[in-house]
């Protein structure tokens, strides 16, 4: 395991933010990486570079092919994850954070608590496996369960779903989700979709009727049932 004080705070976002585009085993482009962070494609291309030659190396970078997590930096981007999303849940358990006051909080201190006060936060908690938005916690084994989660935009009409994730990056998406009642563990029902605009007109069971736009759906995920 490569030592937490080798890694800068800008280090750890470029590896979480790897990890968000690409996951365990796919690949994520420069000009994705660029959009997701906020900084030039010329930024990303040196860093990626930097990360690839570090010894041990972070990333596998292939010009024009885009870059992919190596064993070590999987781990550090889930280390820092793990941190993120126990904070977030402290924050929302123990201090009464509503779900959209947390991220910003926990996005400054996931780089500075130490591996000690993970666990104590951990085991305060019980040891959840979910952070207030739904994402799963990793283990402290650096796992992640599979999920068999899809985003809304993917449901059609009569299908019934489980809300188990709303990405956690836009406080204001979130307060107006959790005000219509799209939280996790909320049960919906599509009731019609159209395909010219990717509207999706849903039932919330025991609730509204809402119609949402794509733009919308594509950040949250459900079970299907």
């Amino acid at each position: 395991m490569i030592a937490v004080d080798r890694l800068t705070h800008a280090i750890q976002d470029y590896l979480k933010a790897v990890y968000a585009l690409a996951g365990e085993e796919g690949r994520a482009s420069t000009n994705d990486l660029a959009q997701e962070l906020g900084v030039s494609p010329a930024s990303v291309t040196g860093m990626i570079q930097k990360l690839a030659a570090w010894d041990p190396p972070l990333l596998n970078y292939q010009k024009h092919h885009g870059v992919a997590l190596t064993k070590h930096g999987r781990d550090a981007a889930l280390r820092t994850i793990r941190h993120h999303r126990l904070i977030e849940m402290f924050l929302h358990e123990a201090l009464g954070f509503r779900w959209d006051e947390g991220h910003e909080e926990a996005e400054r201190l996931e780089h500075v608590i130490s591996e000690r006060l993970e666990e104590r936060i951990a085991e305060s908690l019980g040891d959840p496996t979910h952070d207030p938005h739904g994402d799963p916690i990793p283990t402290r084994e650096l796992e992640i369960p599979p999920s068999l989660n899809i985003r809304m935009s993917e449901m059609r009409p009569d299908q019934q779903a489980v809300i188990r994730r709303v990405r956690d990056s836009d406080p204001q998406l979130l307060r107006y989700l959790s005000n219509l009642g799209i939280t996790p563990g909320a049960e919906v029902r599509a009731r019609d979709y159209s395909a010219f605009d990717e509207n999706l007109h849903l039932e919330i069971l025991g609730g509204d009727d809402i119609v949402l736009g794509s733009r919308v759906t594509r950040q949250v995920y459900v079970e299907l049932k």
